[in-house]
């Protein structure tokens, strides 16, 4: 199975990919895409340009993970920073961005089975974006493959916040908050995520180091992979790689790693 190199995939993925287990694949990868404004201003050109570029990277990233595989993709595209702190005529251009995405790129989600779903406070956005990502969400609803999920308007904190408030007015209205009882498992039934797995591998661009308040409670485990590369720039060969990276990982989950016996094999 390991020589078997999934259709689509040009010569230099396939190579990356004949060096993978099939086998250890991540199931879920959230990705922060960052570097589009450096990317633009590094060519002397206007920031939106480097948004408009990016669109090649997420067409390519996410074909990629489709091909191989992944069963859940989760890109940041717009975070509750994004929308309260950038310029207005920049927001405005990341809005008609995203509609245009989501029409043009239909054609593309449906000929790798993708279906394409939302997390953030995705009510917050003007009327015309969401109705085309209701659409966009509707057009893919049969597919039967990976599952895109875009963070729009989101931000982790806003999340917990929100499922801190769910929590309560459901007791609320089941009796009241007397006997409430908030562990783990609750907070996880009712984030924007309660539907999918836990990131296993957190994807950077652009060589930041930080999480910049992208699913905090649920990468707590995940392994994270930061590559220099501006989100331009990225394509699918670049998410292999970082694959590549993740299987040299040993994920103990806090506990301890296998022993070995003096030959070097794990004992378990």
């Amino acid at each position: 199975m390991r020589h078997i190199v999934p259709a689509g995939l040009d010569r230099k993925e396939a190579a990356v990919w004949s060096k993978l287990d099939p086998e250890r694949l991540p199931k879920h990868i959230a990705i922060i895409m960052d570097g589009n404004g450096r990317w633009a201003r590094r060519r002397h050109l206007p920031r939106v340009a480097g948004h408009r570029a990016g669109v090649a990277a997420v067409r390519s990233t996410v074909e990629t993970a489709a091909r191989i595989g992944v069963e859940s993709v989760t890109l940041y595209a717009f975070s509750v920073e994004n929308w309260q702190r950038r310029p207005e005529l920049e927001v405005d251009f990341l809005m008609a961005l995203l509609r245009r995405y989501l029409r043009q790129e239909m054609p593309t989600l449906k000929r790798n089975n993708i279906r394409l779903e939302y997390i953030g406070r995705h009510h917050e956005l003007p009327p015309k974006v969401r109705e085309r990502m209701a659409w966009a969400q509707l057009e893919t609803a049969q597919c039967t493959g990976m599952r895109l999920t875009l963070a729009l308007n989101y931000g982790a904190r806003s999340e917990l916040v929100d499922a801190f408030n769910r929590i309560v007015q459901k007791a609320a209205n089941n009796g009241g908050i007397e006997h409430l009882t908030i562990d783990e498992e609750a907070v996880r039934r009712h984030l924007y995520t309660s539907h999918m797995p836990d990131p296993d591998l957190v994807v950077r661009t652009s060589g930041e180091m930080r999480l910049s308040n992208f699913l905090l409670w649920q990468v707590a485990y995940a392994e994270i992979y930061v590559t220099e590369t501006l989100w331009p720039d990225f394509r699918g060969i670049h998410l292999l790689e970082a694959i590549a990276e993740y299987q040299k990982r040993e994920r103990r989950y806090g506990g301890l790693a296998p022993a070995r016996d003096h030959a070097g094999s794990r004992r378990v």
